[in-house]
């Protein structure tokens, strides 16, 4: 639980997580602010209150929050690199230079580790988005009327295997698997085009025409920091799935933010697809 009375920063990017964060802090008034930076296109922020920011002038956002009482602040949706103009920095960026330039080569974890390290050192605390809506992460189980077979649950095994592999480099958080084959890992472009690569090139590599239609499987990169980047799916994630022709979609139980818990049940049940929460290990 966060203290609801605590100013919380909200650093938007894709994606329906800033929304509903900013929502829930406008319901239980919470004083926030929406940090939008520049290039970043949010079509909902009406009615919200912003703080506008560029990435080369983190100076002028400290200072920012500082003068709006903040002093929390949580990461939420998608966001790609920036192209940083070294022309453009303030003097605060100057002296992070190092720090930022090593950032933006390194893995997801890696710089989103070095991105919470610069501001903590301005005292702001990060909050992870399921501190704030636990409802976010749910429990072992099955949330789908289709329930997946022993085939099913080899997959997502031998898929767990994966994940760990690429995620121990810090390269993904997402695969594909089917009749033990794996037919997919997610990297930096992320998990629809991962998806969308299935979908184009996946059908020849089925050994069996009637065997398991194969499973994506999302975990947490192991001894990743849970506070700024969780692997997350929505209803497009099963779309997008059944669209590549998978039985299903297997997350880690706990470890994974489901975003429109309900919408995404639903979603799996029109399409037939099953949606497992599974133990690690499991």
């Amino acid at each position: 639980m966060t203290d609801k009375a605590e100013g919380l920063a909200i650093v938007a990017g894709a994606g329906v997580l800033p929304r509903m964060l900013a929502e829930d802090c406008a319901r239980a008034g919470r004083p926030y602010r929406v940090i939008k930076f520049e290039g970043i296109e949010l079509d909902w922020l009406e009615g919200h209150p912003v703080i506008p920011a560029i990435f080369e002038k983190p100076g002028r956002l400290f200072k920012d929050l500082k003068r709006a009482g903040l002093t929390a602040v949580s990461f939420a949706g998608g966001m790609a690199r920036p192209r940083i103009s070294p022309l453009r920095f303030d003097l605060t960026a100057i002296r992070l230079a190092p720090q930022l330039f090593k950032a933006l080569k390194g893995g997801d974890d890696a710089a989103l580790r070095i991105v919470s390290e610069i501001f903590e050192s301005e005292e702001l605390r990060i909050v992870a988005a399921h501190e704030l809506l636990e409802s976010l992460l749910v429990p072992e189980g099955f949330f789908s009327k289709r329930r997946p077979s022993e085939a099913d649950r080899t997959d997502a095994a031998r898929a767990e295997e994966i994940v760990d592999a690429i995620g121990a480099v810090d390269v993904g958080q997402g695969a594909v698997v089917a009749q033990g084959i794996c037919l997919g890992l997610e990297s930096i472009q992320g998990t629809d085009a991962m998806l969308a690569h299935v979908a184009a090139t996946a059908a020849p590599f089925r050994p069996d025409p009637e065997g398991a239609k194969g499973v994506l499987l999302k975990a947490p990169k192991p001894g990743q920091d849970w506070r700024t980047d969780l692997p997350a799916i929505g209803p497009e994630t099963v779309r997008q799935a059944h669209k590549a022709g998978l039985g299903g979609v297997v997350i880690e139980a706990g470890g994974v933010l489901v975003l429109g818990r309900e919408e995404v049940v639903a979603q799996a049940d029109a399409l037939d697809v099953f949606l497992w929460a599974r133990p690690r290990g499991g």
